[in-house]
C-alpha cells in the first residue's frame, strides 16, 4: 500500500503542474487586475503606478512572470495579495480553518442523513418511504444552492427567529453554542446537494447487495436481518459509494462559494468571491491550488479506503 501511495501522490504532480500553469495563463488573460485595481487611485501618476508594476514584476513578459510563480510555488510561496497586501498563504489560512469547520459539519450531516436514507429506502422498495426520498433527492438534485440558503435564512432566521441569518458568531460573542448556531443553516445548505445524490447511490448499491447469493445465504442461515445488513451489506454496498464521496469532498469548497457568500461564513469560498471581485488574481490561484491538491487527496484516500471496505482488493 506504501509503494501505491508512492506512486499516486508522484503521478499527481505533472497534473498539479498542469492546474497550476492554466490556472496562470488564465489569470494572465481575465480583465482587469491590478492595472485596473491601481488605475482606481486617480492621485497615483503614471510614474508611481509604473513603480508599482515594476515592483511587483508585472512589467515582465508573461513567460518570465510564470517561470518566477512557479519557483515560488515550489517554495511554498504563493505570493501577495494586491488587495491585502500580506502573503496569500497568511490570507488563505485565516479563513481556511473556518471552511473546515463547515465542511465538516456538512458532510458529518451528508454521510448520516443519505446512509440512513439510502439503506431504509432500499429495505422497503418502492413503499411510501421509498418514493419521499426519492422525491427529495429529486428536488435537492434540481434547486439552487443559494436558493436554498435564502428560504432557509426567510424560514428560521427572519419568520420563525430560532436561528441567525449570517456570520459565525454574534456580535456580541459567544462560545460554543453560538457558533453551532451559526452553523446549522449554511451545513445543511451546504449538505443538502450532497444528502440528494449520495443516498441515491447507497440505495442503488445497496439493492444490488441485497440481490446476491452469500445475502440469501445468510438470511438462509436465520441470521437476524440487521446482521445481515451491517455485517454483509452494508460494508459491500459502501465500496462505490465511497468513490463518490471522496470525489464530491473537496468539492465542498466549490459549493461553499454561494453557500458562504449567502450566509457571510467568512470561509475560502468568501474569501474566493470577494478576490473574484476585486481581480486579486494571486489569491484565486492560491484558492484553486489549495482546491487541486484537496481533489487529488480525496481521490488517493476513496482508493486506500477499498482495501479496507474489501480486503479481496490487492494495491501492487
Amino acid at each position: 500500500m506504501l509503494a501505491f501511495t508512492i506512486r499516486r501522490l508522484l503521478g499527481a504532480i505533472p497534473l498539479l503542474l498542469g492546474v497550476a500553469v492554466l490556472s496562470f495563463v488564465f489569470m494572465q488573460l481575465a480583465p482587469g487586475g491590478p492595472d485596473a485595481l491601481f488605475a482606481r487611485n486617480g492621485r497615483m501618476s503614471q510614474a508611481q503606478l509604473d513603480a508599482i508594476r515594476h515592483n511587483m514584476g508585472l512589467d515582465r513578459p508573461m513567460h518570465e512572470q510564470l517561470f518566477v510563480w512557479l519557483g515560488n510555488l515550489l517554495q511554498g510561496d504563493l505570493g501577495t495579495s494586491y488587495t491585502q497586501y500580506q502573503p496569500v498563504t497568511e490570507v488563505i489560512w485565516d479563513v481556511f480553518p473556518n471552511t473546515l469547520i463547515l465542511m465538516a459539519a456538512g458532510l458529518a450531516l451528508s454521510l448520516v442523513i443519505a446512509l440512513a436514507f439510502g439503506i431504509l429506502a432500499a429495505r422497503r422498495q418502492y413503499g411510501i418511504f421509498d418514493n419521499i426520498t426519492s422525491f427529495v433527492s429529486y428536488f435537492g438534485l434540481a434547486m439552487p444552492v443559494f436558493w436554498f440558503g435564502l428560504m432557509l435564512q426567510l424560514l428560521f432566521a427572519v419568520k420563525l427567529g430560532w436561528l441567525p441569518s449570517a456570520g459565525k458568531v454574534s456580535s456580541e460573542g459567544g462560545g460554543i453554542i453560538d457558533l453551532l448556531k451559526h452553523l446549522v443553516l449554511p451545513a445543511f445548505t451546504i449538505a443538502i446537494g450532497s444528502i440528494a445524490g449520495w443516498s441515491r447511490y447507497v440505495r442503488s448499491s445497496t439493492l444490488e447487495v441485497l440481490g446476491q447469493d452469500y445475502v440469501r445465504t445468510a438470511r438462509a442461515k436465520g441470521l437476524a436481518e440487521q446482521r445481515v445488513v451491517g455485517g454483509h451489506v452494508l460494508k459491500n454496498a459502501l465500496i462505490p459509494f465511497v468513490t463518490v464521496v471522496g470525489i464530491d469532498v473537496p468539492l465542498y469548497l466549490t459549493g461553499a462559494v454561494l453557500t458562504e457568500t449567502v450566509f457571510s461564513w467568512p470561509g475560502m469560498g468568501r474569501l474566493f468571491f470577494d478576490s473574484l471581485a476585486t481581480r486579486d488574481y494571486p489569491v484565486l490561484m492560491g484558492a484553486l491550488m489549495l482546491g487541486a491538491v484537496l481533489i487529488v487527496l480525496g481521490n488517493l484516500i476513496a482508493d486506500l479506503l477499498y482495501g479496507l471496505l474489501d480486503p479481496r482488493i490487492k494495491y501492487g
